[in-house]
């Protein structure tokens, strides 16, 4: 593995190659959440932490964040299409797909008294975007209103995946420990909500099970 990180072609090569397949596939994964893209940003992170460019770190942070909010204004517009329609269309159906109504129903009450703040949430918190997204949608919001909060989460996004990164390319010597450290750190980070869900949900059937069997 040392060796192979040392045979890592030239920054300028890694530069011309890495920004922009970091800038393509952050915004497809805005497109469509199935990329992590997460863990692309603090994986870039590590790599432009050990390079000598001191602007590499600020390359990585514009561009993940604009890839973002570009992905994430895209899919915004093409669920506003579905929400005029009659038939709606795939993809706002995808997005109801992914949001049970439990978890539509909170972003909804969150949304009518912290809009900005909620889309900035939103992004953090895994798992988080798609139910505010949609219910964005279903409130009419204007498509520009929802640009310029979503300008802010995505910032706030980009920086705090890129702080994870910087961590990881700070303990480690090499760039790929930097790089396994950020990835397992990310991972971990999105498994939490869904962990937490499935206790909370067994928490309740529990109570619920010894309520009506005492």
């Amino acid at each position: 593995m040392a060796a192979a990180v040392r045979e890592l072609p030239p920054e300028s090569t890694q530069q011309a190659v890495g920004y922009p397949s970091l800038f393509l596939l952050v915004a497809l994964g805005a497109l469509v959440p199935v990329v992590p893209t997460g863990a692309l940003v603090s994986s870039a992170a590590v790599v432009a932490f050990h390079q000598s460019s001191p602007l590499a770190l600020l390359h990585v942070f514009l561009l993940s964040a604009l890839a973002a909010w570009l992905g994430d204004t895209a899919l915004y517009w093409l669920g506003q299409r579905g929400v005029r329609s009659r038939n709606g269309s795939r993809w706002l159906s995808a997005l109801r797909g992914r949001v049970t109504p439990e978890r539509l129903a909170h972003a909804q009450e969150r949304l009518d008294t912290h809009q900005v703040s909620v889309l900035v949430l939103s992004r953090l918190v895994p798992a988080g975007r798609i139910p505010v997204m949609l219910a964005c949608l279903l409130s009419g919001m204007p498509l520009r209103r929802f640009a310029r909060g979503d300008a802010a989460a995505c910032l706030a996004w980009a920086a705090t995946y890129q702080l994870i990164g910087i961590l990881g390319g700070s303990l480690f010597p090499e760039p790929w420990q930097g790089v396994v450290a950020a990835v397992g750190l990310t991972v971990l980070i999105s498994a939490v909500p869904s962990l937490w869900r499935r206790v909370r949900g067994r928490t309740d059937v529990d109570g619920v099970s010894g309520r009506e069997h005492p």
